[in-house]
């Protein structure tokens, strides 16, 4: 594999693209320009505290906005789900925790080898290799996903071997084939969510997750308990809410607001693969291993008696 072996945020370039990058970065750093003036009292140091940290929650507030939003439509959907039966929670529960928390280690993981090179290029001026990154990543996290799918259609069976109950299996692997979609959804949202960040486009992922949130808290309770729709609801809205943050995201990239760095879809995204999956497989790894001990609980609490309460419980 010639193309592993090379840089993956410096690709063999030949012609004018060479030229291009031998030409003088526009980026230069002049000593003492942005650096904070000497503390010499209290006074001065909470100034400047209060100075650094208007920065951080500048970005920080929105991206935990974000994350707290995207994380909560699942938790909503749980939420909703207990007011339909205690079985219905229980298979939400597994199928949230287990299957699609499972995958969402890995999806999450992969996608997040695109903030180390998103980062590199926006430093080093590349803008325009920022959208291909990410389109290197989507082709990948969407084969990964295809992969992946087969645990969701064969959930009760996997579920049923490792001991859950029959009850517990049927439910959660049927509503795990419902969730195929938000699977895919995980394929384009990681990548995108790398890319504004590395731009700093904090505001906007905020909103469009904000807005994803309160139609999803809305359609739940109308899907799900208003017209009586049950887990069909919850799939339904689950999907749904996914694949609004994914679009709203694409939207926003390719309105303009990315500047050079969204310029259109490019086959340099089928360039360099094998290097790019590697660096995404080492990133899953260290991931997986953080969301994983979660989906370990539930799997446990399956296992007691009077299994449909005990998910249940653990999971709220």
């Amino acid at each position: 594999m010639e193309g592993a072996e090379q840089p993956l945020l410096f690709p063999r370039l030949v012609g004018e693209e060479e030229q291009l990058l031998s030409r003088p970065s526009n980026i230069t750093f002049t000593p003492g320009t942005d650096d904070i003036p000497p503390i010499n009292s209290v006074r001065d140091f909470f100034r400047e505290y209060l100075i650094e940290s208007k920065k951080l929650w500048f970005l920080a507030g929105p991206a935990i906005f974000t994350s707290v939003c995207q994380y909560s439509l699942g938790a909503i959907t749980q939420v909703f789900s207990g007011q339909v039966g205690t079985l219905a929670l229980a298979a939400v529960s597994v199928e949230n925790s287990v299957i699609a928390g499972f995958c969402f280690g890995v999806m999450l993981g992969m996608g997040s080898a695109l903030e180390t090179l998103c980062g590199q290029a926006y430093g080093a001026g590349q803008l325009d290799m920022l959208g291909v990154y990410m389109q290197r990543s989507w082709v990948i996290l969407t084969a990964t996903a295809l992969m992946l799918s087969l645990l969701y259609i064969f959930a009760a069976q996997l579920l049923r071997v490792i001991g859950q109950t029959e009850s517990i299996a049927e439910a959660a692997g049927i509503f795990a084939i419902w969730m195929i979609p938000q699977l895919f959804a995980y394929a384009f949202n990681f990548p995108m969510a790398k890319f504004l960040q590395a731009q700093s486009k904090m505001m906007a992922m905020a909103v469009i997750s904000g807005v994803a949130f309160v139609l999803h808290c809305l359609f739940s309770w109308l899907l799900m308990l208003k017209l009586g729709w049950g887990l069909v609801g919850a799939a339904i809205v689950l999907n749904a809410s996914w694949v609004a943050i994914d679009v709203g995201q694409f939207l926003y990239i390719i309105s303009g607001t990315c500047g050079q760095a969204w310029t259109g879809f490019s086959w340099k995204a089928f360039q360099h693969l094998w290097g790019f999956v590697r660096l995404s497989f080492a990133s899953a790894i260290m991931l997986c291993l953080e969301v994983w001990y979660f989906m370990a609980l539930i799997l446990f609490a399956g296992y007691l008696k009077n299994a449909d309460i005990s998910v249940d419980a653990l999971s709220i």
